[in-house]
């Protein structure tokens, strides 16, 4: 019998509730992590609810190394007599609640409205741990035999997972023979059936500071006679970023389109529309980029753009004086094409920033890199696996898209594993808000992944008996 959205209110609700509660910020966002403790409390949390599932064979254990974040790894052993390993990845640490959420909505209080809770961190990537777990738990309940499978919930992921090559290194020997990547942190474009997500673009950010001042002083003195760090910023950005079309200037950081993905990004948008725009709660009016639906999906899956996503040195318009300020700094927010070098194309852009900066201003830079990801071709019984999958769970076969958000453990798995077979999937679907004020969670997208994932992994055990 199918999970069901009351076997996870009576399993696994109450304690993502509690997980919701955390303040769990990634590393970016908590220099003082170790010691406020909030990963270690989600981490011991998830964990105490992992030993309680009933998955036959299997250990629960939070991995530690020096100076990094921790990590949880649920493994349990193998029913049949398959001797590869199926990862299942997630994360647990959260970005910041952004802003002012909505009347009624707070980042740590968890909210039901109907089928839906609105916390920080419930649908990135919390829910992750559950739907894994559960997941298998259906099988190992039901009796049915399953392969090896090692479920890793990181806690970096949201600051581009630094921690996690090292993680990689050491867990070696114990993921054994990787076959099969299912992974819990990607997107949806609806709600009505299972989004396997192709390709991932990079990202790189980049922290600019001009300073041209030692301490500010008043602009009657100042302006005419010291340049603005303001504007010496702008010149900078000039030099990367088109500003009246938002185009990159910069070749290192294009790729080449393959034909397949204009082709993909055609199909969707005549079968769902201008999906990109629907789903952005812009004001009315605004002229959007691009000049086509499947225009739009491809700027937003395979083009370069940038986004300033934080500024430091400027006061709030209400504390802010007759002052030229010292210095203004600036958050540079990249996504990449998934074929592009993400630390090739970090380099290109530090270089135009630091090289003759106009007026001598002095210029400091921190950056952190990550790759993108394009996908390998699908085997045949996964594919089937995969549409049969959705069809159960969802009453539609699966559907294929490009992400422009970014996973750095499929890199890096990618790297390690050449071909091995990766799902790409979530519920991060219209409304989730990752990354947003009021991120929501659906509840019964949940409960259908995680019946998708039962059919995957019982399928992924009977590949061999499958045709090729």
């Amino acid at each position: 019998m199918p999970f069901t959205l009351n076997d996870f209110e009576r399993d696994a609700l109450d304690t993502l509730y509690t997980y919701a509660s955390i303040e769990c910020l990634s590393p970016m966002f908590d220099d003082d992590w170790v010691e406020h403790g909030k990963i270690e409390k989600a981490l011991t949390l998830l964990a105490q609810w992992s030993r309680g599932r009933e998955l036959g064979v299997f250990t629960v254990e939070i991995v530690r190394l020096e100076g990094r974040t921790p990590v949880l790894v649920v493994t349990v052993e193998a029913t049949n007599e398959d001797p590869a390993t199926v990862v299942f990845y997630g994360h647990l640490d959260k970005q910041p609640p952004l802003g002012d959420w909505s009347e009624g909505l707070a980042p740590y209080v968890p909210v039901r409205r109907g089928d839906r809770i609105y916390a920080r961190g419930v649908a990135d990537d919390g829910y992750s741990t559950f739907a894994s777990l559960l997941a298998i738990e259906q099988l190992a309940l039901a009796g049915v035999p399953h392969s090896r499978c090692v479920v890793l919930i990181e806690a970096s992921e949201e600051s581009g997972s630094p921690d996690l090559e090292a993680y990689l290194d050491h867990l070696t020997q114990h993921l054994g023979v990787v076959e099969l990547m299912i992974c819990l942190d990607s997107g949806a474009l609806t709600y009505d059936r299972l989004w396997v997500t192709t390709s991932l673009r990079g990202v790189f950010n980049v922290e600019v500071t001009v300073e041209v001042l030692t301490r500010g002083q008043h602009s009657g003195s100042a302006s005419g006679v010291v340049p603005s760090s303001f504007r010496v910023l702008r010149q900078l950005l000039d030099r990367i970023e088109d500003s009246s079309s938002g185009r990159i200037a910069l070749d290192e950081l294009y790729g080449l389109v393959p034909e397949g993905a204009l082709r993909a990004a055609d199909a969707v948008a005549a079968e769902f529309g201008d999906v990109t725009a629907v789903a952005m709660p812009t004001i009315e009016g605004l002229q959007l980029m691009g000049d086509s639906p499947s225009e739009r999906i491809i700027n937003q899956t395979w083009m370069p753009a940038l986004s300033v996503t934080g500024m430091g040195g400027i006061p709030r318009p209400e504390q802010a004086g007759n002052v030229l300020r010292p210095f203004t700094t600036a958050t540079l927010s990249f996504r990449l094409p998934p074929n592009v070098d993400a630390h090739a194309a970090c380099a290109a852009v530090e270089r135009v920033l630091t090289t003759d900066v106009p007026s001598q201003a002095k210029v400091a830079l921190r950056s952190h890199a990550a790759d993108g990801w394009f996908g390998p071709a699908l085997q045949p019984w996964l594919r089937a696996a995969l549409d049969e999958a959705s069809s159960l769970a969802f009453g539609q076969p699966a559907s294929y898209t490009g992400e422009g958000g970014t996973i750095p453990f499929l890199a890096s798995l990618g790297r390690r594993y050449p071909g091995v077979q990766i799902v790409a999937t979530g519920v991060l679907g219209p409304g989730s808000n990752a990354h947003g004020i009021d991120e929501m969670l659906d509840l019964p997208t949940v409960v259908a992944v995680t019946n998708a994932m039962s059919v995957v992994l019982t399928r992924f055990g009977r590949r061999e008996e499958e045709p090729s």
